[in-house]
């Protein structure tokens, strides 16, 4: 029995494994993580068992209570993981064989810790994934409190993070809703292909015994069996999918969090944080730091690199299960663990920002944000667009070298570019004028802010759901 006593394959090896190399090989101080996944797994695959006629009532029900016994201890935090055993699935087998005897060597009948990990990791992410949704869903909510919060306030808009044209904030703010609302549409779509069970596929050909694989399926909680057994074991491209979402998720985070850290600088002054979210200087007694926001955007790079650590390790693997593959855990568990920090960090930054509305008023008047307005106006007055962007242009000019706004220009000025301009430009030049002419379907008009952010405030009472 020096192959069951040691390792369970160990039958056909005479030497014992290199303690340096037992070392290096174990995965179970990461994949620790899956054990109540793995006591889940266990419960269902011995009922598949028993129903097949494989062990009997007797057998499975001190399965049963052994495993039982086990989900305790590692709630309680009782339960000792030892290296020597590889794995979380070699560590809960040796407990349950310590707890019933041989009969726990009978729950591997037919069964491959190929498929086990695999069945683990998907139950893991499973979870996960729900606890993700939930925040993603509490910062959406964030993100319209604020909009109601500040609405009506003007702020120039950028692009190049030059000024560029007027904006509602509230409308600005909700760009990140919809970001965030598609992250939440791609979790959903996601888990049609996660929750698909791979358990019956043994080490890769599938289960020898006739155990009912749509039954076990549905007592686990996903939607159906896999389809092939060779996929089932090798594939982990629901974790490549679920590090692509991730990385997503970050990469938008971390923009908001540029602008953050951005409008709370004197030279901005838009925001002010609450000081629990920020720090100081061990040297300069006056800094407060956007430290929660710069964390964010920093993190947002581990995310990312797990996603091409597990593409790297994937790409050049022959089918079907090989060891490179318990590489992938630590990365996975590592970017949904950040993801969702982040995302409550975020959420609680959002919740406390406040808006400096004197200051944002103060940068209005600056960067001609009116000159598209103008533009407009000489369309509206015959001028093909092309020629009144020119025209603009040189006026914007001109009100530069004379240090004047557009508006403060006189009519007399004007003409000296465009016989066309009347005294009616000056109705066109007003910040109230360019918000007011947006009330367009997605654009910063002030009612179609207010309908967005209304249906927003529907769509996650009555449509988003976690």
């Amino acid at each position: 029995m020096k192959g069951i006593d040691t390792k369970p394959w160990g039958g056909r090896f005479q030497e014992e494994v290199d303690k340096f190399f037992e070392e290096f090989s174990e995965s179970v101080s990461f994949d620790h993580e899956l054990a109540q996944y793995e006591i889940k797994a266990s419960l269902a695959y011995a009922e598949a068992l028993k129903e097949a006629g494989v062990v009997s009532e007797g057998e499975f029900l001190a399965i049963q209570k052994g495993l039982l016994e086990i989900e305790e201890e590692l709630k309680s935090g009782k339960f000792v993981f030892r290296k020597e055993y590889e794995d979380v699935h070699m560590n809960i087998e040796k407990a349950l064989f310590e707890k019933i005897g041989e009969v726990a060597y009978k729950l591997h009948t037919g069964r491959s810790r190929n498929e086990q990990v695999v069945t683990d990791f998907r139950l893991y992410l499973v979870d996960r994934v729900k606890e993700l949704k939930v925040e993603l869903k509490g910062l959406m909510e964030t993100i319209v409190a604020k909009a109601e919060e500040y609405y009506g306030i003007v702020m120039p808009g950028f692009t190049h993070l030059q000024h560029a044209q007027p904006v509602l904030f509230s409308h600005w703010i909700m760009a990140y809703y919809e970001m965030m609302r598609l992250h939440f549409q791609r979790l959903e779509d996601y888990e049609k292909r996660l929750k698909i069970c791979p358990l019956g596929s043994s080490a890769f050909a599938g289960c020898a015994f006739r155990i009912d694989r749509k039954k076990l399926s549905q007592r686990l909680g996903f939607l159906e069996p896999t389809r092939n057994s060779v996929f089932a074991v090798s594939s982990r491209d629901f974790a490549l999918e679920l590090l692509f979402i991730l990385s997503l998720i970050m990469v938008d985070l971390s923009r908001w969090c540029e602008e953050i850290i951005l409008w709370m600088s004197p030279e901005f002054s838009f925001i002010d944080l609450p000081d629990r979210f920020c720090t100081g200087s061990s040297l300069m007694p006056q800094k407060k730091n956007p430290d929660g926001a710069e964390l964010i955007r920093g993190k947002a790079s581990s995310v990312e690199a797990a996603f091409t650590q597990v593409w790297g390790l994937m790409k050049g693997l022959p089918l079907s299960y090989n060891r490179d593959m318990q590489e992938d855990k630590p990365p996975v568990f590592r970017a949904v663990k950040t993801t969702w920090q982040c995302l409550r960090l975020m959420s609680l930054m959002v919740a406390g920002l406040v808006l400096k509305k004197e200051n944002i008023e103060k940068h209005l008047p600056q960067g001609y944000l009116l000159a598209t307005e103008l533009a407009d106006y000489l369309v509206y007055k015959g001028i093909p667009f092309r020629k009144a962007h020119h025209i603009t242009g040189q006026i914007v000019y001109y009100a530069e070298k004379e240090g004047k706004n557009l508006e403060n220009l006189t009519l007399h000025e004007f003409k000296q570019f465009s016989d066309k301009i009347e005294e009616d430009v000056y109705e066109w030049l007003t910040i109230e004028n360019a918000i007011k002419r947006r009330e367009i379907w997605g654009g910063t008009g002030f009612n179609v802010v207010k309908q967005v952010i209304e249906a927003a405030k529907k769509e996650l009472s009555e449509s988003l759901h976690v």
